[in-house]
């Protein structure tokens, strides 16, 4: 199967209010052209240095999310062009993002990221953390960024039950902030769901999905 081929079949798949994010990393230049062609217009990344180098080489209509876990000194590469940063997990990391929107008089557009998986290896918030967060006089200061909603990744497991758990429970959180309005807080977006399982996270309530080997193939 082709990428095209691959992208179109995904495609025909989603609602028409959910967004598909091509996760290209590690993949060359010409894969992602191939998606690009097909009409594929924002790819994920999680390396902000490869994600940079594709940004140079690649037509600059393509909007780029960053999905991997974000070091605060590397923000700096990124700022001038970053479309939306999915794993936000830290006010330092939003202050950070903050300070390199400004200097390139930009807004960044953020997630901030859900710790709902039982591994210790997952990044995120929890529920806690996240109301003291959206709550802080530190958050409020912040102009240039806007947060847009949440991001989640479930555990690496073949139990639905569990993944569908923990898909539901980052909607809850969801639900309990949606009505929270500020300057740089409008929220609308659920990024959950990756190859594996993005239909069952669209039942559960996901706008956004993660989608890489499905396209791409293989790593």
């Amino acid at each position: 199967m082709s990428i095209q081929s691959n992208l179109n079949t995904i495609k025909s798949t989603l609602p028409e209010h959910v967004t598909l994010v091509a996760v290209s990393k590690t993949k060359p230049v010409s894969d992602l052209m191939q998606a690009y062609e097909a009409g594929q217009r924002i790819f994920g990344e999680n390396k902000i240095q490869e994600m940079t180098e594709k940004w140079e080489q690649m037509p600059k209509d393509i909007q780029w999310h960053m999905i991997g876990h974000v070091q605060s000194n590397k923000v700096k590469f990124m700022a001038p062009y970053v479309t939306l940063i999915h794993g936000v997990d830290s006010l330092k990391l939003l202050q950070e993002i903050n300070k390199q929107a400004l200097k390139n008089n930009r807004i960044i557009d953020c997630l901030l990221q859900i710790y709902i998986a039982e591994e210790e290896s997952k990044f995120g918030l929890d529920e806690n953390e996240l109301n003291a967060l959206l709550t802080s006089a530190e958050f409020k200061e912040l102009k240039n960024i806007r947060i847009l909603g949440l991001m989640g990744m479930a555990t690496f497991t073949e139990d639905q039950n569990q993944i569908k758990k923990e898909f539901t429970h980052l909607k809850s959180i969801f639900d309990s902030i949606k009505e929270l309005k500020t300057d740089n807080c409008s929220l609308n977006t659920i990024s959950m769901g990756m190859s594996g399982d993005y239909q069952l996270a669209i039942e559960c309530g996901s706008t956004m999905v993660r989608i890489g080997s499905s396209i791409f193939g293989g790593r």
